[in-house]
């Protein structure tokens, strides 16, 4: 990684929420042992305050611990680590227990029980949020977090504790244990919509590709279909023919290779259809795709009235173009542009989201694309653009017989038009 940025840019997004998700029960682990340590560090005697801050510890590692497994285990990447709650859950017990002693047979004094009382709150309310995290089921939560706070008022009393400190107790714990658990599972929730909504996207833009290969095999299926069908029975009839030594059998040979010839001829129509489709049919495409895959693309420009030979040229650039934005880079916003001036049509697609060490250029699709544009006199610029975008430039030459040519004006695509 040569730069800080690096490895945190080549990261899809569901990625990036994920390894946010993590640290953020790291930090809250941070978190959990600088609050214990607040009432313990300057107001408590040494001893006290190490075995305080001793239990603190260990138990904010645990919470990293645990979560970060519980994690792993939401995610599928293991299997529940079951030994690793248990074995938090008892060490949030003990902890918690600790605590309430020092309270009430610890050194006197007022800021050594507030401190065991402050560590003991913390550690039931960060134990009870992560080991909601290693639950499956609204109900068993809400059980787990009822279970914590029922015991913590059932060892105040055992302890000595008032019914009234118990009660309060109990109720601290339910409430700080009910937050954490609630924002930890949001957290989970959150990070599974993440992975769902990028594999929904990635879905609807496989089924744009896969709607136009189904769309071209029908054309060519009803383009062949009958054509083969007779020439097959016509075939049939030549060789019954040829078998009776019948003169008729050229006769039929020679429509077969008539209807192989018109076959022939179809095909390449309809090869030529598909790929030299108009112009605006490739810029309405294009969204459609950029749009299901979750990138905001944009079309303004002049559309229609420009000459065959330059539409299909510009809608080859407008394909690859399209397919580039797709395979390469993190983008979330592309405009294309179009532009009539001083006799040239100009094409621009600009796209973010591109890593800063990215090359001038996107794979062998370009290499074919200018071969393409070479044919009519065209040209074309593709790289990096200021911070994290990419340009690609296209410029075509327009017939001297085209006649007029539309403004050079800017014109939203219509919204009938931006519909795959």
């Amino acid at each position: 990684m040569s730069r800080p940025g690096g490895w945190w840019g080549r990261k899809s997004t569901p990625a990036k929420v994920e390894t946010y998700t993590r640290w953020s029960f790291h930090l809250i682990a941070l978190v959990e042992f600088v609050a214990a340590s607040g009432p313990v560090i300057g107001k408590v005697e040494p001893r006290p305050a190490v075995v305080l801050l001793l239990m603190a510890a260990v138990h904010s590692v645990g919470c990293a611990v645990t979560a970060s497994q519980a994690l792993d285990w939401l995610r599928g990447q293991r299997a529940r680590p079951v030994r690793t709650l248990w074995a938090f859950g008892a060490v949030t017990v003990v902890i918690a227990v600790v605590a309430l002693l020092v309270v009430e047979h610890g050194p006197d004094g007022k800021d050594v029980d507030g401190a065991a009382a402050g560590v003991f709150a913390i550690v039931a309310a960060f134990g009870t949020g992560v080991i909601a995290l290693g639950v499956r089921g609204r109900q068993r939560v809400l059980l787990t977090v009822a279970g914590f706070a029922l015991g913590a008022g059932t060892v105040s009393l055992l302890l000595g504790q008032p019914a009234a400190v118990a009660l309060v107790i109990a109720l601290v714990v339910l409430a700080g244990g009910g937050f954490s658990a609630f924002t930890s599972l949001f957290s989970v929730w959150l990070l599974t919509a993440v992975y769902e909504l990028d594999e929904a996207r990635e879905t609807r833009a496989r089924l744009a590709v896969a709607e136009e290969r189904l769309r071209f095999g029908r054309d060519l299926h009803d383009v062949m279909g009958r054509n083969l069908a007779v020439i097959a029975l016509k075939s049939e009839l030549a060789v019954q023919l040829a078998q009776r030594e019948r003169p008729e059998a050229v006769t039929e040979m020679i429509e077969v290779q008539r209807l192989a010839h018109e076959a022939q001829r179809e095909v390449r129509e309809v090869v030529r259809g598909y790929r030299e489709a108009d112009l605006a049919g490739e810029l309405a495409g294009a969204q459609g795709v950029l749009t299901a895959a979750g990138i905001e693309c944009t079309v303004t420009g002049p559309v229609t009235g420009l000459p065959a030979p330059v539409q299909s040229a510009l809608g080859w650039a407008v394909r690859e173009a399209a397919t580039n934005v797709l395979r390469h880079g993190d983008a979330r916003r592309c405009d294309v542009g179009l532009l009539v001036e001083g006799g040239l049509v100009v094409l621009t697609v600009e796209n973010d989201g591109v890593p800063r060490t990215g090359g001038s250029g996107r794979g062998s699709g370009l290499v074919g694309l200018r071969e393409r544009l070479a044919e009519i006199g065209g040209t074309l610029r593709a790289g990096p653009v200021g911070d994290g975008s990419f340009l690609l430039t296209v410029e075509v030459p327009l017939p001297s017989h085209s006649g007029a040519t539309p403004p050079a004006v800017h014109i939203p695509l219509p919204v009938s038009e931006a519909t795959p």
